[in-house]
């Protein structure tokens, strides 16, 4: 029987250093790769792992596993090449058997991180390095289940609704052999067995009687295939695989169905990084993620922008979460042969190794990647990757998310199954309220593609608070409104087949640096570190959820001045009672899940306000103060355009001017181009950055100064202010 023995310390060294002893899974950008700082201290590049091997164990063949390693590992045995894997988010392993010795032995890898012709390309996340997931010896008989199988098991499940189960094993150097498979319900007990002689490609078929469904987070229900490689009477290897039998579809006016009826999905998108640790995390970790996200009430998870680790798909099958899996074919389209060649072996790998999971229902082919412009070249490489997942795995259906500016007749929008839209109307361009009317036009004009809403959000950071909060003053408050009104939209568009906030947690994006926080995308319902549940988590929690549940806003908005004293308190229950300093101020209606107290006679000092719903209560303290907090106000000079694009400790290279009635970069890329001066000037600026007409015409919608922000580091500081002045000389 095979053993398996994890790889928990090894030397590490980078750029020549000395080598250290660091523990596995390790990252060695943990803390740089979230600063934002602008000074080289994000290391993207070559570092290189020692580990001993245990001694082998005779009789058997010896293979290492790789659970995630980014970007690229190359893998040495004592000296000798063992292979070079492409892709940081995948299982892959190598048999080391040959090069191994009796006694010691120093595997030997070679991770970089560092921009190549492997996707992600660019994105809007840091790209921690190293070994960032477990590392583990395999040691099995000579007849064994394949282990070079596209990182997988070597068993593959099959489950048909009505309780067939078609079983597919490779087994290797087996003649002779026999495979027995059982399949146990969730109590262990056998409730189907069957067995075939041993060959390369080893298929039996069972039936399980009356089957008991995987039917969501309503009851998700796991059976067992445990598969067993017999040489007469003896075990020589033994697999197993969890599966669950489910049927969904998608329908164009009325959303997702799960086993024939009506399941809508809402739902939010998770990154795996966490403060201070990178990627390189644990199972207590991604344990905390799971339970986050089912407390809010969320029923599908889209887990961006690549593929996450197995402990994290068996806490979807086990908790009845709808899965969006996808490959990080993202932001910025490589035309080469090796760039293509990586997207099939990404999309190859992530279908193969999660072919098992329940919770798996969408295989997502792309994001944003269309952000350079729609070309012949990316629309191929779109329709083959889309055709390999349903060559692959027809049972699941396929998706991608498309940019805002993706026309509503771009052929892109003709190629997978479903499709979604990143929509952020209210935060980086136009107001919220732009979101309904969008989708309507889209379903109008297709009424039999399934749209749904794959990114919205706005950032938060809790150091700043509004009582008239307003798009991108970064305010809790605004956050909390934002939400809240797309909640509403959603609510009145049962054609929707899914949503997905961006993001569920705050998560490093060590490029960015706005609201005063450097190196994090603020987007997230919860912090960095897990431990603060913004205010627009609880709106979420009193839409999705049924347990009673009663949250008063406003607890990091402390001081509160004259005209600052109204307070919103979210539930689910029909009507909410408030009381001020133990005394009943009144009850209200809990319209669209939010009862409003408009301005509370708050005494001067501390004050208690407590809001009942039912049986539940939630209490907050308020200080009654004479005149606004200014420490609550993100400093104008963060706000505004000019700050964005010089470093800090640098002097302006000029002073931002908007002069009335003459353009500027607070104009919209449409109008400007459509200036014939104006126009010329944009366009100039767009050839040498090489962006296509196609691309122009998908930013029209968004202001030249969102467009240069959304650049971040990688647009000189000089650019932004030559381009303004340019554009004050000319009168609309």
């Amino acid at each position: 029987m095979r053993t398996i023995t994890q790889l928990t310390e090894a030397l590490f060294a980078k750029d020549g250093d000395a080598p250290v002893k660091v523990a596995l899974p390790h990252t060695w950008n943990a803390q740089d790769g979230q600063d934002g700082e602008d000074d080289g201290s994000y290391w993207r590049g070559m570092g290189s792992y020692h580990l001993d091997l245990p001694a082998p164990i005779p009789g058997t063949r010896q293979y290492i596993e790789f659970q995630g390693a980014n970007h690229v590992a190359t893998v040495y045995c004592n000296g000798r090449e063992i292979g070079t894997h492409r892709g940081g988010f995948s299982t892959f392993r190598y048999d080391l058997t040959e090069a191994m010795t009796e006694k010691e032995n120093i595997l030997t890898v070679e991770v970089t991180n560092a921009p190549s012709d492997v996707y992600p390309q660019m994105a809007d996340f840091t790209f921690f390095g190293g070994l960032y997931r477990p590392v583990r010896l395999i040691q099995v008989p000579a007849a064994h289940f394949d282990l070079l199988k596209t990182g997988t098991t070597g068993l593959f499940i099959t489950p048909h609704v009505a309780g067939l189960v078609r079983v597919d094993a490779f087994p290797v150097n087996a003649e002779g052999c026999t495979v027995r498979v059982d399949l146990c319900d969730a109590s262990g007990a056998v409730v189907a067995t069957g067995t075939a002689p041993a060959e390369a490609h080893t298929v039996l078929k069972l039936q399980v009687a009356d089957p008991h469904l995987w039917n969501g987070r309503i009851d998700p229900y796991l059976y067992t295939a445990k598969a067993t490689l017999l040489d007469g009477g003896d075990e020589m290897d033994e697999v197993t695989a969890t599966f669950g039998f489910r049927s969904f579809h998608v329908d164009s006016n009325l959303g997702f169905f799960l086993n024939g009826k009506s399941y809508p999905l809402h739902g939010v998108a998770r990154h795996q990084d966490r403060l201070d640790m990178g990627w390189a995390i644990t199972p207590k970790e991604h344990a905390e993620d799971i339970a986050l996200i089912q407390e809010v009430g969320a029923n599908t998870i889209r887990l961006a922008h690549y593929q996450h680790d197995q402990v994290f798909y068996d806490l979807c099958d086990q908790t009845g979460m709808v899965i969006w899996a996808e490959i990080p074919f993202i932001s910025r389209f490589n035309p080469s042969q090796a760039a293509h060649d990586n997207t099939i072996s990404q999309m190859t790998e992530l279908i193969a190794q999660n072919y098992n999971h329940p919770s798996i229902c969408f295989w997502g082919i792309s994001n944003e990647i269309t952000i350079g412009g729609e070309t012949e070249p990316l629309y191929q490489n779109l329709c083959e990757l889309n055709a390999l997942c349903k060559r692959l795995d027809p049972s699941r259906l396929t998706t991608m998310a498309e940019l805002t500016m993706v026309p509503m007749d771009s052929e892109h929008v003709y190629i997978t199954d479903v499709l979604s839209y990143n929509h952020y109307y209210g935060w980086y361009m136009g107001d919220v309220s732009e979101n309904g009317p969008w989708l309507d036009e889209f379903h109008k004009k297709n009424p039999d593609r399934p749209v749904g809403i794959s990114e919205y959000g706005a950032e938060c950071i809790l150091s700043w608070h509004s009582a008239k909060p307003e798009n991108h003053d970064y305010t809790e408050e605004y956050q909390a409104y934002y939400h809240h009104e797309m909640l509403k939209t959603f609510a009145q568009r049962p054609y929707i087949w899914s949503t997905h906030v961006w993001n569920m947690f705050d998560f490093a994006a060590d490029a960015r640096d706005e609201g005063g926080c450097k190196g994090r995308n603020n987007k997230g319902l919860v912090t960095y570190d897990r431990k603060i549940k913004k205010d627009a988590f609880y709106v979420y929690k009193a839409y999705w959820t049924t347990e009673p549940m009663v949250h008063v806003s406003g607890r990091r908005f402390t001081d509160r001045a004259p005209g600052e004293r109204t307070v919103t308190v979210y539930t689910n229950l029909p009507e909410v009672t408030l009381l001020l300093n133990g005394e009943v101020v009144g009850t209200q209606p809990a319209v669209d899940h939010a009862a409003v107290f408009a301005e509370l006679p708050l005494q001067d000092g501390a004050n208690t306000i407590t809001a009942r719903a039912g049986d539940v209560e939630d209490t907050i303290t308020l200080n009654g103060v004479a005149e606004s907090n200014p420490a609550y106000v993100l400093p104008k000079d963060d706000t505004k355009a000019g700050n964005w694009f010089v470093p800090e400790g640098e002097d302006a290279p000029g002073e931002l001017e908007f002069i009335e009635g003459h353009f500027s970069i607070n104009d919209k890329i449409g109008d400007i181009l459509a200036h014939p001066v104006a126009g010329k000037i944009l366009s100039e600026m767009f050839d040498r950055a090489g962006v296509g007409t196609g691309m122009m015409g998908m930013l029209s919608g968004f202001t030249l100064a969102n467009m240069l922000k959304m650049a971040g580091k990688n647009m000189p500081a000089s650019v932004p202010f030559a381009l303004n002045d340019k554009l004050n000389k000319i009168a609309k």
